[in-house]
């Protein structure tokens, strides 16, 4: 989504954990290096995820997995692996050496999706972790 999209981001709202906010999603949209990709089903919004490009001096720059939500009556097809494959592609385009996300211990679904992308457990409390070459 880019700064045009505020309404289709409105539009995917109940993938959110509550309603959209108009200065947050303009806000969010007009950042480079804020993202959000979303999914469709039949011109629905099935699912979205969200990262964040991260810059530390001593390190560089990656990817943090903000978060990633699909729509129950979607769930199971691929789009939750499918969105955080495409989130590393992006990632990668961008120059980040990395991708990394927290999880609940007890979100067992999530856990699942990161593994099924290719995320390797790094610590615990869960953290996956993507290392590019």
């Amino acid at each position: 989504m880019g700064r045009d999209d505020a309404a289709r981001v409105v539009a995917a709202q109940h993938l959110f954990d509550g309603p959209a906010r108009p200065d947050a999603v303009a806000g969010f949209l007009a950042e480079p290096t804020h993202h959000l990709l979303i999914a469709y089903s039949d011109g629905v919004p099935a699912g979205f995820v969200s990262g964040v490009e991260v810059t530390h001096p001593d390190k560089g720059t990656e990817m943090f997995l903000y978060e990633l939500a699909v729509d129950e009556a979607h769930r199971q097809q691929g789009i939750g692996t499918a969105l955080v494959r495409e989130l590393e592609r992006l990632a990668r385009a961008q120059g980040c050496y990395g991708m990394w996300v927290l999880v609940d211990h007890d979100n067992a679904v999530a856990a699942a999706t990161y593994r099924k992308a290719g995320g390797e457990l790094e610590s615990r409390p869960l953290m996956f972790a993507w290392a590019f070459e």
